[in-house]
């Protein structure tokens, strides 16, 4: 059975960063595009950022490009978000999700498989 266990989620500044791990287990992680999302209370889940098998291509949302970076260790089964200058709008409960899929999605139902969650919270 694959599990994803994320940590790393805090409480920061504005202006501050955090970095974000997700290991994996049970599963052949170094064939599935991992994904990085986030839920804001009373908004949908939405995609952050992605990262293909190889490590080659990553995607972002507008709003995160060039403060975040995604990143994934295929030899220790974990993916990595590092989030830098940090904005009150970031905070959410950030998952990471596997796709069998090779190719990019953003889509939450294109993932077969879900952390439970970290919170980031961001004081202004």
């Amino acid at each position: 059975q694959v599990q994803l266990v994320e940590s790393g989620g805090g409480l920061v500044q504005a202006g501050g960063s955090l970095r974000l791990s997700c290991a994996t287990s049970g599963g052949t992680f170094s064939r599935y595009f991992m994904g990085w999302f986030r839920q804001a209370p009373g908004k949908e889940r939405e995609f952050v950022a992605g990262i293909k098998w190889s490590g080659e291509s990553t995607y972002y949302i507008d709003p995160v490009k060039g403060r975040f970076t995604i990143s994934r260790d295929n030899a220790k089964n974990t993916v990595y978000l590092q989030m830098n200058s940090l904005k009150a709008e970031d905070t959410a409960v950030y998952y990471c999700a596997a796709s069998k899929k090779v190719y990019y999605d953003i889509r939450t139902f294109a993932y077969d498989y879900w952390g439970q969650g970290t919170q980031v919270t961001v004081s202004s």
